[in-house]
């Protein structure tokens, strides 16, 4: 029975005093999906913008800076849209209602100064007592610190070494490239290039940021600071492991420095084919170019223009209106147009949309397009598996993910596509990488295999808090919703595997972690999805309890929020203002536990309800002079860097109230 002709049903219950009326919830659906449809592009796919912090508009003046380029208007509606995200304390923080943060507001602190913004203007003053207030330019991270070495601010002496010998670690080493994380390798080694070219920069003397440093800059040690409570610890010996290397650079001992440099300039070269700029992500994007310049590629080569163009169409031009009187010019951190389209394609399917709605089949054979057919950074690890699986951009070829695997997965199965034995052939093969990339305790991380050496988030260089890429349970529990639909059972020992780590992984209170999405909602929602779908018992008291952790952190309101400030504090967890994003989440996650009747179920679907415009969608900003646009409800780097997904308040309502009403289908 479709979800339209349960819903019109004559006879159709109604459950509980509090609970919607099943009329409205089928005219929210239908709503919904029309207005999702309406976002799609002629070619089939879905995109919506990525939305990040002000790091992004202060490191576009500063590349443009450097290299003297960029078009002066757009430099100034850069430095218009930085300013506004700017807080009462002067700081800039990571995301809405957040703390300052140290780094991010030194870099928009001097890329004002390099629009020129005198020191004595007030906006710069209040942000420069708070910078010094909190330690000052020392304490920022260390892409920072090389940012600002290139424009004659810090020493490259004293910023951790990041050497390009690493590229000439074999894979059998301990330590070599491919035991990182796959964006800190895409980020670091053009960084490294960068740190053996030491490019420099002269700014005039009004653009310094001597300042911010506390007691200025010539009595500051700019140098790495020893951990003073352990001697012997492995941060201690990573620094004396730093200090050997600036002094082999100080004395020019570097007999593979020239093999190195070629090696890196070929890797990355090699991973500017078949994609959207390397790695597809704005860091990497950013030190490439400036690593091609480096390596003495000139501003007409066209490896320079590509990588300029691919990093400009990160762009976004807003002309002035009411809320804005100036046009502004932000960057996006990359585009999610595969991950957009998958969500949004099994949301529609979920809301019975025809499997065979030409809109819908025009969706999946333009994610049939983008499935990997060439070996990445991946097969270093999983040498002989057949190339298969999906990106998260447009073009992303070395760079696979298990996560948008699944989830591409999921949506093709909504669809009688005409092509049905190719569609076939391609399922299968992604379903093998998949297996193929599970790593050792059962588990799924994003772009590697068995990513987990803990000790490289000691090295000088890793303090992005992101080196790594472990295993996550809410990766993992999409995997097994996924291979549930496929017809996988807990008789498999793969699944059984994965089951065994996400129960491992259970926090006291009933929670999971959420490595990409915010946070303990997001990660509690997909383990019960996943637990669910390949059928573990609603009964056991690892669904229970989870069931009531969601049910214990509902807002008064009636929905569930949670901010990105749970990642530092983890007490904060499930604590936030409601979100249509995350109230679908924690509806999901208690339907998923067999909760179809509580106040709870409820109270989060009038919720959504109550807050559904007219044309069928959600509003999930801050209001006016917010930062950016929408609530950060996705997470790039823990602790580091969130993003805000513009889509995530549209496809998922849509799945919630569907499984809502199919939930209550089946129950009565």
């Amino acid at each position: 029975m479709s979800i339209k002709q349960g819903l019109t049903k004559s006879a159709a219950p109604r459950f509980g005093r509090m609970d919607a009326a099943l009329a409205d919830v089928e005219s929210a659906i239908h709503r919904s999906s029309d207005y999702l449809l309406s976002l799609q592009h002629p070619e089939g796919y879905w995109g919506g913008e990525l939305e990040a912090d002000s790091m992004l508009e202060a490191d576009y003046i500063f590349l443009h800076t450097l290299l003297e380029s960029g078009d002066p208007e757009r430099l100034k509606r850069a430095f218009t849209e930085m300013m506004r995200y700017q807080k009462e304390d002067g700081s800039w923080s990571l995301y809405p209602g957040g703390p300052g943060n140290v780094s991010l507001s030194v870099k928009c602190y001097f890329s004002a100064k390099l629009m020129n913004i005198p020191a004595t203007d007030p906006r710069l003053v209040k942000c420069r007592e708070w910078i010094l207030a909190h330690g000052g330019v020392t304490e920022c991270n260390t892409f920072t610190k090389m940012y600002l070495c290139a424009l004659g601010q810090y020493d490259y002496d004293a910023v951790p070494a990041i050497p390009p010998e690493i590229v000439l670690f074999p894979n059998w080493f301990y330590f070599n490239i491919y035991e990182i994380s796959a964006w800190s390798r895409s980020i670091l080694v053009p960084l490294a290039i960068i740190y053996a070219k030491k490019p420099y920069k002269k700014i005039q003397p009004e653009h310094s940021i001597d300042e911010l440093f506390v007691g200025g800059r010539a009595n500051s040690n700019l140098r790495l600071h020893w951990d003073s409570k352990k001697l012997i610890s492995w941060r201690n010996f990573f620094i004396v492991i730093d200090r050997v290397t600036h002094w082999f650079e100080a004395v020019h001992i570097r007999p593979l420095r020239k093999l190195a440099l070629k090696k890196a300039e070929t890797w990355m070269l090699e991973r500017l084919e078949m994609s959207d700029g390397l790695g597809a992500i704005y860091p990497a994007m950013l030190n490439a170019i400036l690593a091609l310049r480096c390596l003495g590629y000139s501003e007409d080569d066209p490896q320079v223009i590509r990588a300029r163009d691919e990093f400009e169409k990160l762009g976004i031009e807003e002309p002035a209106n009411d809320a804005m009187p100036e046009p502004t010019f932000r960057m996006q951190p990359c585009v999610s147009p595969v991950w957009d389209t998958a969500q949004a394609l099994y949301a529609l399917g979920e809301a019975d949309v025809s499997r065979t709605d030409p809109r819908m089949l025009k969706a999946a054979d333009w994610l049939l397009s983008k499935e990997v057919r060439h070996k990445g950074d991946w097969a270093v690890k999983v040498p002989n598996t057949e190339p298969g699986g999906w990106y998260f951009e447009h073009n992303n070829e070395f760079y696979p993910d298990t996560d948008d695997t699944a989830q591409v997965l999921l949506a093709l199965s909504k669809v009688d596509n005409p092509r049905e034995r190719y569609q076939h052939q391609v399922e299968q093969r992604a379903i093998e990488w998949e297996f193929a990339m599970q790593c050792r305790n059962g588990g799924w991380g994003s772009f590697d295999k068995d990513n987990t050496k803990m000790i490289f988030q000691y090295i000088p260089f890793a303090d992005h808090n992101a080196m790594l890429d472990p295993p996550t349970v809410d990766i993992t529990g999409r995997m097994l919703e996924m291979l549930a639909c496929y017809g996988y059972t807990r008789s498999d020992k793969r699944v059984e595997r994965a089951i065994k780590f996400i129960l491992s992984e259970q926090e006291p209170d009933g929670s999971w972690f959420g490595r990409w999405g915010v946070n303990y909602i997001y990660g509690t929602f997909l383990v019960l999805r996943g637990l669910d779908a390949i059928g573990f018992d609603h009964n056991e008291p690892q669904v229970q309890q989870a069931a009531e952790w969601i049910r214990m952190v509902q807002n008064a309101d009636g929905g569930w929020g949670e901010t990105c400030g749970s990642y530092e504090d983890p007490n904060t967890r499930g604590v936030g203002p409601s979100t249509p994003s995350q109230t679908a989440w924690a509806l999901l996650a208690l339907l998923a536990a067999g909760d179809d009747r509580s106040d709870s179920i409820a109270k989060g679907v009038r919720w959504l309800l109550e807050r559904q415009l007219k044309d069928g969608s959600w509003d999930e900003s801050m209001g006016e002079g917010s930062q950016r646009e929408g609530i950060i409800t996705g997470t790039g780097f823990p602790k580091v860097f969130y993003l805000a997904y513009t889509m995530y308040r549209q496809y998922f309502p849509l799945m919630a109230l569907t499984s809502y009403v199919r939930t209550i289908e089946q129950a009565s």
